[in-house]
Parts: C-alpha cells; structure tokens; sequence
C-alpha cells in the first residue's frame, strides 16, 4: 500500500475510556481531525471488570468530565456500576468522538516524521498518538497458581462478579488492595468463609469529624499536588490505593472487624509446597501499617481543621478491635476446605505494540506530565499522570486539556518547519 493511500491524521488516541474521550473533547474544540481507537467498545471496562455491587470510592462529585460533571440528586453518593455506566454513556454522546470501536491497535512505530499505525482494521499514518490504554492490560496472577489441584477453581479480580459464580466452600482471596478488600467484604456480606491473604495496602476513613475525608483532602490542596512536589516524587506512582468503600452510602473497611465476624486472615501468600499454602508471618505488620496511615491521615485533617478554626466533630484515634495471637504461616487445601481463589494482586502493563524509546525497565512509560521525549506522542490515564485525579474521573479533565494544548504546539511546529522547507525549496539556487 502505497503512502498517498493510506489514511491520515492530525491525532490518534488509542483508547476509547474516559481519557481518551477527554482528549477528544478538547481536540474537537480545536478543529483538530483525529480518530479514536478502541479494541473492544467505549468505557468497555466499566461494564465488563468489575463486580455487580462495585460502587465508586469516591464521592459522585468528583465526577467532572469535561464538559461533563456529575449531575444527580446525590453529590455526596457513590454511584454503583450501572450508574456509572450511564453517567459515562451521556459523556460520550456529549463528546461525539470519531471513534472507531472493535479496532485493536497492533504496532506504531515512527516513519518519515509520522507514526504509522497498524490496526484490525488496516494502516493509517498520524502526525501525533495519544495513548489512552490505561496501564492495567495484563491480569497478574503468580506461578504457582498452576500447581494448584484442578478441583480449585481460580478466577482473577477482573473476572470476579459476585458469590454464586464460585463453587461451594471456602474462598481464599489473595491480595487487600481495593479490589482485594471490596471482594473479601461482598463475599463476606454474602456468607462465604472468606481466607483472606492481607498484603501492604494502606486504608483510609471514610467520614472522620462529619465529613468524607475525600471532601477534607480536597480543601487541604492533596489532590491539586503535581507528582513532581510529592514527597515521594515519581515513586507515589508504584503505591498500592488506599482501601475503603462506598458501598451501601460509604464506610471504612475494617479487616480487624471482618476477623471478629469470622473471616480468617493470613500474611502474604508465599508459596504451595504440596498441598500446604504458605504466608509471610506479616499480618501484625500489615494490619498495623494500615492503622497508622488510617490514623496518619486523620491526625494531617485534625491539624488542618485546628490551623484554620474550623468547626467540626470530635477528633479521634483509631484503637484496633482485634489482634492476631500469633502468625500462621500453613494452610492445608484440602483440610481448610478451600474450593476457589480469587488473585487481587493486580495487572501489568503491556505497550508492547509500541515502538517507541520511551520506556523504563519496568515496562512503563516515562514522562512529564504524558509527555514523551518522541515528540509528538503522549500518555494520558496513567496513576498519577500529574496528579491524584489523573487516573480518575476528578482530573482527567485538566490532562486531557495540556495535552491537547501540548498537541496544538507540536502541530504548530510542525506547521512552521514544513513552511520552512517549502520556502527554502522556493528560493532560487
């Protein structure tokens, strides 16, 4: 196929989420030509991985689109997984982007000054690519998964919808970051034992002193903080979320309380020797960690309400409800009667279709804010991308808009080199 018959464009976005139709948003208002890929179909992801009581963990007024806020009766809600949906439908048919749905993107590399991109559905050449994939492609889950016996059913959080789906018997969840913890509470609240593999996670409230620490964070400027004056800089990014919930109209998760009601919780998962399980002797550890950043956080709000003569419910300090006696650190399949494991232990990137020197050894991407040292390429909907908000829907927004802004200089550039050639080429010898 030659060059000249090869479709082209301004931009591509690679990504149909709430990222890559951010950009759109603002490329339209451009009157930039761009077209937006995506494998499978718009916001596939918020139908098809989570589980049927999935809510958000953030109040509904942190939902600001652009162009697109949170509009319901409940700002202080958390929308549940079909609302969500809905709430994302009405973004994209606000948006109206050029979108190209069950098109997987397959290879970009640069060629001559664009970036040719091979799709299921052909080649096109772009002067720029924003990629809007996410970073969760490749679902993590252990080796030594496959030495488990066939008669254990294992699933990952990606698949997990509700309790039914799994065999009778005992569940061992793996992993308590948000995904981890929510699961082990719905399994929970459903009546299933639940072994419970605790790993770093930190936790957080979810009111302290009559409000959501989210409303509190807000006003102290956490979630306006670029990465780059983060006290962990760059390395916030590697962090494991802090675990709470919205379920039914938001509350703390309290593993401690879940082990009292009978949940059976263990160190991180180490290895299966036979038909034995065996964990870190971590849990203390664990539990306590997550304590102290609980408590942490609610000590930064009490200075912060003290610093500004705020009125507001009495502080407090969390005291643990219950303690482990002691590690253990062996758990037979067969004598505990564990049926089914579920692996929350996270996803991995996977860019491995572009060719682009833009990598680290871990396989992501390296930027200032999505933008690349290839010119003209971009990431946007990464954690912390700049800020807290921008794997989220609170400042997606505010990326897409340097992006596209990012996009209109480079365009600009690009513009003024080819006039410069094209005048030098006028010019008489």
């Amino acid at each position: 196929m030659s060059p000249s018959s090869i479709p082209q464009y301004s931009v591509v976005i690679v990504g149909g989420g709430q990222a890559g139709l951010s950009v759109s948003h603002f490329l339209r208002q451009q009157g930039l030509d761009h077209a937006v890929f995506e494998k499978h179909s718009a916001m596939h992801s918020w139908r098809s991985q989570r589980w049927d009581n999935f809510c958000l963990v953030t109040p509904n007024w942190q939902c600001a689109l652009p162009g697109h806020p949170y509009a319901g009766d409940d700002p202080h809600g958390f929308m549940k997984k079909e609302q969500i949906a809905d709430y994302l439908d009405g973004f994209r048919a606000r948006v109206a982007p050029p979108l190209h749905e069950g098109v997987a993107v397959q290879g970009i590399r640069q060629e001559g000054g664009l970036f040719r991109i091979r799709s299921s559905e052909g080649e096109c050449l772009a002067e720029q690519v924003v990629v809007a994939s996410g970073g969760y492609h490749l679902p993590i889950v252990p080796r030594l998964a496959e030495r488990l016996p066939a008669s254990v059913a294992q699933i990952h959080s990606a698949d997990y919808r509700n309790a039914a789906q799994l065999p009778p018997g005992k569940v061992l969840v793996v992993g308590s970051g948000q995904s981890g913890s929510q699961i082990a509470e719905d399994l929970h609240l459903a009546g299933r034992e639940v072994v419970l593999a605790v790993g770093d996670a930190p936790r957080c409230a979810r009111f302290y002193r009559g409000r959501d620490v989210v409303d509190w964070l807000a006003d102290m400027g956490y979630y306006r903080m670029p990465v780059d004056q983060h006290p962990l800089r760059e390395g916030v990014r590697d962090n494991t979320n802090h675990y709470v919930t919205g379920r039914d109209g938001g509350r703390d998760i309290d593993l401690r309380r879940f082990a009292l009601e009978g949940m059976q919780l263990y160190g991180q998962l180490e290895a299966l020797e036979g038909d034995t399980l065996r964990f870190r002797p971590s849990l203390a550890a664990a539990l306590d960690s997550a304590d102290r950043t609980y408590n942490g956080i609610n000590a930064a709000i009490d200075k912060y309400i003290a610093e500004q003569g705020i009125q507001a419910g009495e502080a407090s300090v969390y005291q643990p409800v219950w303690s482990p006696e002691g590690e253990r650190e062996t758990l037979s399949l067969a004598d505990s009667g564990i049926t089914s494991v579920i692996w929350c232990i996270g996803f991995a990137p996977d860019f491995r279709w572009l060719d682009a020197p833009v990598f680290n050894g871990q396989g992501h991407p390296v930027h200032r804010r999505g933008v690349t040292q290839v010119p003209g390429l971009f990431f946007i909907g990464l954690p912390w991308l700049h800020t807290w908000g921008s794997g989220r829907f609170s400042g997606v927004a505010d990326d897409a808009a340097f992006i596209a802004s990012q996009i209109a200089q480079h365009r600009m550039a690009l513009q003024r080199e080819l006039a410069s050639v094209r005048e030098a080429e006028a010019s008489p010898a």
